[in-house]
């Protein structure tokens, strides 16, 4: 069987490798797609076909993808989570430093000198004196979310000697055990604004992230700190930050989120969504997507998904192998396997997971599932797909 990808923006040639040619056709163009790989591309609006079983974004953020939309249809859409995790860390560190020592508007002075040699020498020595910084050892930065890339910020900084604040109630053991033991646990995010010089937000935007950093929290902060947003920019409340900034008690703000109102203001530092930029960012982006999406529409199984539950089921030799994407309620594998009983099929391996009001379904079979029995199993109330793997 050959699975069709369509491409809705340029993907690392690397990441396509991945996909093997005797099996897999790409094209930006594509009748019928099985699957759909893009970067930023905006498709809230865009027409998924009716063959489309997957959705595959080359990076970390899915705001880009109607997720709810093709969750009704039991379509999985995958990501790459941590695989941009070192470039967006190393611009968290620039970002530090430009804020630490004033560089950008050393820069920007130094830029603007006129004269000769002798004429720009005593302008030097006459104006660095505004552009006085401070070190980071002994400063304490406190990290938002410790997911891939708040770990790698997190053990950064204190490898740069900064004491280091962490709040994430919901860490994952895999990332807890990544996380240096020298980091703080903060009791709170209020308790964490309050103790921190230095704050770098690093979680998704969603409903109960959007305006994190608000004027409350602001206001809990040091005389001076500083706000790092290299996540989204909906998390910090822009007006509350620039107001905080023009009565001085945050003294920078270090974004990938360039406004209009912020851009040029003297103490904001905006960056034209440089986080992943990267070559090595995005070959490794690609890479993991192509690996993930290719194992679902090889086998079934569900890895880096934001809407269904991970669903990692070994295949069995010689069985046949159905893979369902239902509503989560009662009964939903039990009116499934009556389906398969009917046809005297035997379940040689089950795994059913959940997720919110999704749930997926793996099952392996002694004997070939012929399409009726899907048929029958797609016209259960609350399944969403089925599909004979």
């Amino acid at each position: 069987m050959t699975f069709k990808i369509l491409t809705l923006n340029n993907i690392s040639v690397r990441g396509l490798e991945r996909l093997p040619r005797d099996r897999y056709e790409v094209a930006s163009e594509i009748g019928h797609p099985d699957a759909v790989m893009l970067r930023s591309a905006d498709v809230h609006e865009f027409a998924f076909a009716d063959s489309v079983l997957a959705v595959a974004r080359a990076g970390a953020g899915t705001n880009n993808i109607p997720v709810a939309k093709l969750s009704r249809r039991g379509i999985p859409v995958f990501n790459a989570p941590g695989a941009n995790a070192n470039a967006v860390k190393e611009l968290v560190m620039a970002g530090l430093f430009l804020a630490a020592r004033n560089i950008c508007q050393a820069w920007g002075y130094v830029r603007g000198l006129q004269g000769d040699d002798d004429a720009i020498e005593e302008a030097i020595e006459r104006g660095k004196k505004q552009f006085v910084g401070y070190e980071l050892p002994g400063r304490t930065l406190g990290v938002v979310g410790l997911g891939a890339i708040g770990v790698e910020v997190a053990n950064a900084a204190l490898g740069l000697g900064m004491k280091v604040l962490g709040y994430d109630p919901q860490i994952t053991v895999q990332r807890a055990w990544q996380l240096s033991s020298g980091v703080e646990q903060a009791l709170s995010l209020d308790d964490l604004f309050a103790r921190a010089d230095m704050v770098s937000v690093h979680v998704p935007l969603a409903d109960g992230t959007r305006g994190l950093v608000n004027e409350a929290r602001l206001r809990l902060m040091k005389q001076g700190s500083v706000v790092l947003n290299f996540a989204r920019a909906p998390i910090v409340d822009e007006a509350a930050l620039l107001a905080a900034l023009d009565r001085g008690a945050v003294s920078s703000y270090i974004c990938d989120f360039p406004t209009k109102a912020a851009k040029d203001h003297p103490r904001v530092i905006a960056l034209p969504h440089l986080g992943a930029s990267t070559g090595e960012a995005e070959e490794n982006c690609a890479m993991m997507v192509a690996d993930t999406l290719r194992d679902f529409l090889e086998n079934g199984n569900i890895k880096h998904c934001v809407n269904f539950p991970e669903a990692v089921l070994p295949r069995l030799v010689g069985g046949c192998r159905i893979a369902i994407a239902n509503d989560n309620v009662p009964n939903m594998v039990g009116q499934i396997s009556t389906c398969l009983a009917a046809e005297k099929l035997n379940i040689a391996d089950l795994l059913n997971k959940s997720r919110g009001d999704l749930a997926y379904t793996l099952i392996d079979t002694d004997g070939d599932i012929p399409p009726s029995v899907r048929e029958r199993i797609a016209a259960i109330p609350g399944v969403l797909s089925a599909r004979i793997v």
